[in-house]
């Protein structure tokens, strides 16, 4: 997958385009600035839209283009992030150390994503927000975006087990228009989370 993200990454445009996910955005702007942790970021999108509005970046992925996509992003936009270069299940998140946290359209093996998530949990603060945006099971067939394997996609019940730990203040699948470069564009099925650290 190294091999597949580093390729997309590397295509002269920003793939998701320059912009922060709309419900990223939304919800960063509800809270006060503090460090952030952002998992599987890619380009930089999100973590530069945090970084404008004062927060403390972390942004962690594997894609070396990616990391050089957004390193780019940041500096064209006047801000820092610091931007990991890791595997997910390698990397030390710390405890306690993250105000917010963001699963945006973060689709891994089951075989890791419960530990990911319960990683990101623990380096947040007590009342740590994390806010999610990932496809649903029901995107399958639709060509607005998404992995084409059931396995990586996402239910309800299962945000419910992978956020134990917090208080899931908000939950729900909605269809949404996408417009987040060429890659995320049409109608698509989403779940959209906000959840509190216990």
């Amino acid at each position: 997958m190294k091999d597949f993200w580093n390729k997309r990454y590397s295509e002269r445009e920003f793939v998701y385009g320059i912009e922060p996910n709309r419900f990223f955005a939304e919800q960063l702007r509800t809270l006060k600035p503090g460090n952030i942790i952002l998992p599987a970021d890619g380009e930089g999108r999100n973590a530069v839209y945090a970084a404008e509005k004062g927060w403390n970046v972390t942004a962690v992925d594997y894609s070396k283009s990616g990391k050089e996509k957004a390193l780019k992003l940041a500096s064209d936009k006047g801000v820092e992030i610091s931007y990991e270069l890791s595997d997910l299940t390698e990397y030390t998140f710390g405890t306690e150390v993250y105000d917010a946290a963001a699963f945006i359209y973060v689709h891994l093996p089951r075989s890791i994503i419960k530990k990911v998530y319960q990683n990101v949990i623990q380096s947040l603060r007590p009342g740590g927000r994390i806010i999610v945006e990932v496809y649903s099971t029901n995107q399958l067939g639709r060509e607005s975006g998404g992995p084409k394997d059931e396995r990586v996609l996402y239910t309800e019940e299962k945000l419910q087990d992978l956020l134990s730990g917090t208080n899931i203040e908000w939950m729900k699948e909605l269809e949404v228009d996408l417009s987040e470069g060429k890659y995320h564009i049409g109608k698509a099925m989403v779940i959209r989370v906000v959840a509190k650290k216990i």
